[in-house]
């Protein structure tokens, strides 16, 4: 009961934060008033006037398009350019090295993707130059970027008989100066209060409480020895000396601006962690105070998005179905991984481990996640973070059950369209609206509208084309790796579960989202390159895809509601809505849920 009432608590904070965003970012929109005009407003005529923008001008949806993917290439340039010359810049305390070709190219195709896949340690590998002028700041234009076409959506749909989309460079500017500064401002200095670390000094050691003895194994990593009995140097083991032994007395504590970022990485729906173990890291997320803070950041923005649809197209009732919809699937996925984490496994109970809930244990499967959140709180973070394309984590999505795990899967399979990322998530499911209503249509002998405006074949095939980008990207390239030589050497685990470590990857990749199952080591060439090509692909096929129907909705004549036209705000259509979204994307999925974590599922009652 209390892991549903934190469920409860959580999900209704997220709604009452997402509708007053939606509100505001409806007016940014259009340029209206809002409590932030006299602040911004002179700072954004000064850009206009400096960059040389048109703040009046109205692209077509070509041109739109060519803006987008002219900014997002010149931001790969640089971060890649960045992390690979980082050695010799300043704001690199720890004097680390240049990162390697391919590891560049990854990362700076995930941050300019809004993925935020990681292949590394952040404390280890990127100086704190390259996290806050490269990745932090791509976490906000990529941001900012996906809002930027939702905007064109919208207008395309209310447009009549023009070709006018707005201005990319002006609602670019507009998302940055009046919601996300500001937002994440606040968010930033209640993280800095809640104790995430803010600073820019070089990494610390401290003494451990008892020293730790350790012994390579082979994979450039330690195991650590917990048997062990340890005098000086030396290390034995049931009476017999270990050779190879290693004793650790300090601790590793890594500094630098986290705070900045870990708000952005939140609210951005970018998910990247300052730190390797993302928001598990004390240092990143130390209490329950940053914790909710951080999890309703995940999904604010993509929910306030639903809300700005429904202002911006003059029907609140449109923005509140398509809401609805994605509201309900995220309490079914949530409730399913809080479930099945809070029994536990079979394994657990006979390995001795106490999997009930009492006043005292918290019961059902902690492995991987942190004592100080528990199962409720994990859950629902990996239900928001896999829904919201975040990646984020507080817990280890690897050590879930084949369940729990499943649902984090399939949600980021669907095409982040349960919320997903911001803008990106409400225009891919846009793009599920209109087959919704062709179906619809096909069914009564009708050609079927959309607000105001017919769905004829250009929408169509681009609606298709959006949809199926996601499926088609993750299923090629899984595939490939699978047979790919050397694939066993990045597993850490064989059979099913290795599979599921495989096939998660690349969802997670395909998915827009950057989260992982612990364990997979992806920082290979191949892997590197061949997900910055899923992401890639992912990213901007869509974007063509939703501008293209954006430009041919805008050049339609409105067309007035009859007694046949379907109704797109009532339980049927939301009911259709979540029946296409389940058929197009988890039947996609099926053969290979199949193969990792159904059949690890059916094993584990073996």
């Amino acid at each position: 009961m209390s892991t549903a009432i934190q469920c409860a608590l959580y999900l209704a904070i997220l709604v009452a934060v997402g509708i007053p965003l939606g509100a505001l970012m409806a007016r940014v929109m259009d340029g209206k008033r809002c409590f932030l005009t006299p602040v911004m407003q002179p700072l954004e005529h000064g850009i206009y006037r400096l960059l040389r923008i048109d703040e009046h001008e109205q692209m077509g949806w070509k041109r739109y398009l060519v803006s987008v993917l002219a900014f997002s290439g010149i931001g790969l340039v640089f971060l890649t350019a960045l992390q690979m010359v980082q050695a010799i810049l300043p704001l690199n305390p720890q004097g680390l090295s240049g990162v390697s070709w391919d590891l560049a190219f990854n990362t700076a195709v995930s941050f300019v993707t809004n993925t935020n896949w990681q292949a590394y340690s952040g404390e280890t590998t990127l100086s704190y130059l390259s996290q806050f002028l490269g990745l932090t700041v791509q976490n906000y234009v990529s941001a900012a970027t996906g809002i930027a076409v939702m905007f064109a959506l919208i207008r395309g749909f209310r447009q009549v008989k023009t070709n006018g989309l707005g201005s990319f460079w002006v609602d670019m500017v507009r998302v940055v100066l009046y919601v996300l500064i500001p937002l994440n401002l606040v968010v930033s200095l209640c993280l800095a209060g809640g104790g995430v670390i803010q600073n820019l000094k070089p990494a610390e050691y401290t003494d451990l409480l008892e020293p730790v003895a350790v012994v390579e194994d082979g994979e450039d990593g330690y195991t650590v020895l917990d048997d062990a009995e340890i005098d000086g140097n030396t290390v034995t083991v049931d009476g017999e000396v270990v050779a190879d032994a290693q004793v650790v007395t300090k601790q590793f504590l890594p500094q630098g601006p986290a705070a900045s970022q870990v708000a952005i990485k939140q609210t951005g729906t970018n998910g990247g962690g300052f730190f390797g173990v993302n928001s598990a890291h004390p240092f990143e997320n130390p209490s329950s105070f940053t914790n909710i803070i951080e999890m309703i950041g995940l999904l604010a923005i993509p929910v306030g998005c639903c809300f700005t649809f429904g202002i911006g197209v003059g029907d609140r009732k449109q923005g509140r179905a398509i809401f609805a919809a994605m509201f309900i699937l995220l309490v079914v996925f949530v409730a399913i991984i809080a479930l099945n984490e809070q029994v536990g496994t079979p394994q657990l109970d006979a390995a001795g481990a106490d999997i009930a809930l009492t006043e005292t244990q918290p019961g059902g499967n902690m492995e991987g996640k942190e004592a100080r959140f528990g199962i409720a709180t994990s859950s629902t973070w990996a239900g928001f973070t896999t829904a919201a394309s975040n990646g984020a984590v507080n817990s280890m999505h690897d050590s879930y059950t084949p369940l729990g795990g499943m649902i984090a899967i399939l949600q980021m399979a669907l095409g982040e369209v349960v919320f997903g990322g911001v803008g990106c998530g409400l225009y891919g499911m846009i793009g599920f609206a209109i087959l919704t209503v062709f179906i619809a249509g096909l069914m009564v002998g009708r050609t079927p509208e959309f607000l105001g405006k017919k769905i004829e074949p250009t929408e169509m095939r681009w609606a298709v084309v959006a949809c199926l980008a996601t499926p088609f990207a993750i299923l090629v390239g899984s595939a490939i790796a699978a047979m790919a030589p050397g694939i066993m050497d990045s597993l850490s685990n064989a059979g099913a579960h290795g599979f599921s470590e495989l096939l998660y990857t690349y969802v997670s990749c395909g998915g827009n989202n950057g989260s992982a199952f612990a364990g997979f080591n992806a920082n290979t060439p191949f892997f590197n390159v061949s997900l910055g090509i899923v992401m890639l692909f992912v990213r901007f096929v869509p974007i063509v895809a939703i501008l293209r129907i954006a430009g041919s909705l805008s050049s339609k004549k409105s067309v007035a509601a009859s007694a046949g036209t379907l109704s797109t705000t009532n339980g049927m259509f939301v009911f259709l809505l979540i029946f296409i979204v389940l058929l197009i994307g988890a039947l996609s999925f099926f053969p290979a849920l199949a193969l990792g974590p159904i059949a690890e599922f059916f094993q584990m009652l073996a």
